[in-house]
Parts: structure tokens; sequence; C-alpha cells
């Protein structure tokens, strides 16, 4: 794994929207369609239980949790994401990568990612069926709309495996 977030080529890197589930399908086609392009992936997570305190704030004041309960399990969920996200991508070949994790609502928080790191693109996942995906899609809206609406870069939608 490469922690450093450049791109292989001349290009800014691709990311892509991890996630809690981290579909491997999702995964394992980010990762061959960055190594295609020659570009970085940098998978980012936006934990949906914190939110964002400063932008350019001090490495000591992260993002603060909304939850009140200490809970050691949902207060690093990503260590559990990055591991299942070295699990997927040993298995993908030439593909540079690194992990982020943000804070704020999601698609705001991937286009404040995307301008620092001069992305190419984003790649999401498609639509995930169910009654409480569509319950969710009512109250937070899409991803994928949200970052085609409201950026300029390229948005790749990977549809949801048996879609």
């Amino acid at each position: 794994m490469d922690n450093q977030d450049r791109s292989g080529g001349s290009a800014g890197p691709a990311i892509l929207a991890v996630p809690w589930e981290c579909p491997e399908h999702l995964v394992l086609t980010a990762a061959e369609f960055a190594a295609a392009m020659d570009l970085h992936l940098v998978c980012a997570f936006v934990d949906p239980a914190s939110y964002l305190v400063e932008w350019a704030g001090s490495p000591e004041l992260p993002g603060a949790s909304l939850d009140p309960a200490v809970n050691d399990e949902a207060a690093y969920p990503s260590r559990e994401l990055l591991g299942r996200l070295q699990e997927i991508l040993a298995r993908a070949e030439d593909v540079s990568w690194s992990f982020r994790v943000l804070n704020g609502a999601v698609a705001p928080a991937l286009m404040r990612l995307g301008d620092s790191l001069g992305a190419s693109m984003f790649i999401v996942g498609g639509r995930r069926p169910g009654i409480l995906s569509r319950f969710e899609r009512v109250l937070e809206g899409s991803v994928a709309e949200a970052l085609e609406h409201s950026q300029r870069r390229p948005v790749l939608v990977v549809p949801a495996v048996g879609h």
C-alpha cells in the first residue's frame, strides 16, 4: 500500500467513495479502473458519526462524534474498514492506493478532498436495493447526484452486483 496521495501519471488521483459495507465489487472495479488509467486511487470513507469541526484545524482537533456514548468500536470504525480494504486490494494488481477518513456530509467532504488533491474523478457505488437504502436516499440524497450537480469532475457510478 502506498500512503502517499499522488497519481501514477500526470493526472490527479481517482477518489473512491467507500461505504461502510465496503463492497468487494466496488473496490476491485475502482482499483482496476485506476490501474488501467495509471491513476493513484484514494479510498475515502466519510464517517457518518462525525462532523467537521474545522477545515484547516490542528491535528489535535479531529472531527467530533455526534454520538454522546463512548464506544471504541464506533470511535474507530475506519480501522476495520482499512483492514477490509487491505484484504480486497491485496488481490488487485498494479494499483497505487491510500486511505482517507473524512468528516461531515458525504458529498461536500468528497468535493473538499477532490479540490485539495486535484482529483481527476470520483468513483461511487450505485444505488443499493432495499427499503432502508431508499429511505436513506430520501433523507440524505444520492451522493452520485450531488457530486454530478455540484462540481466539474467526472463521476463513475459502479452498479451494485445484480443490477
